[in-house]
């Protein structure tokens, strides 16, 4: 059995996910803000709530590494903010809290997990099908996409500076998947794939993607949006 970190576990995918992890006897630390009861009551999962785009609220992640499994086999870095707003009308400071979440909590938290990954652990970063080049893009989203993009990027180059400790780094670009962040941008859309379907894959993914990848994006995607 493993020690899996998840963010982003308040709903939809993240959700799915620690409970698919906890329910087949891995040891799940569940990460965001808010923090599900079904999820604490369940006693292979450890709740813990953090703001991602506080770097200080990440130091509850390093102490608990530190006392308690000491050793952490994958990260999903699954946790998103979506901002729909027209480029024009965005601010400084909405763009930043944007990247805060989605870069930089994924960069920091990786950054404190490090020293408790070993040889054969994998980091999972869930993108999307927004942040990769040449696909189809969609007004309003200049700020989700484009730090999307840059997560793919910085897992590319993370693989590459810890393969000799054989630490792998990929990326799940997504498709659409019926969560409540599908219908904050792209309202009355309806996406072939529900969040239940979705973690199934990550699932299995996270668990051994490792054995056949290193920094490579998959385009896990049906349809546009």
């Amino acid at each position: 059995m493993k020690n899996i970190i998840i963010t982003g576990t308040s709903r939809g995918i993240g959700f799915e996910l620690a409970l698919k992890f906890a329910n087949a006897g891995h040891q799940v630390l569940a990460i965001s803000r808010k923090t599900p009861q079904i999820l604490i009551d369940n006693p292979n999962i450890t709740c813990l709530s953090v703001d991602l785009s506080n770097e200080e609220d990440l130091t509850q992640v390093e102490h608990f590494l530190a006392t308690s499994w000491k050793k952490a086999d994958a990260i999903v870095h699954n946790a998103g903010a979506l901002l729909l707003k027209s480029f024009s009308d965005t601010t400084a400071s909405e763009f930043e809290s944007i990247y805060k979440v989605n870069v930089f909590g994924v960069a920091n938290l990786t950054r404190i997990c490090l020293p408790f990954l070993q040889k054969g652990s994998h980091v999972v970063t869930i993108s999307s099908m927004g942040g990769i080049q040449g696909s189809m893009k969609f007004a309003g989203l200049s700020a989700y996409s484009s730090s999307k993009g840059a997560v793919i990027t910085l897992s590319e180059l993370l693989a590459e500076e810890y393969k000799e400790q054989g630490i792998s780094f990929n990326v799940l670009a997504l498709g659409s998947v019926q969560t409540e962040m599908l219908e904050e941008a792209f309202p009355g859309y309806k996406a072939p794939l529900t969040a239940n379907e979705m973690a199934d894959y990550i699932f299995n993914f996270t668990l051994t993607g490792n054995k056949y990848y290193n920094g490579k994006i998959l385009q896990v995607s049906s349809s546009t949006p």
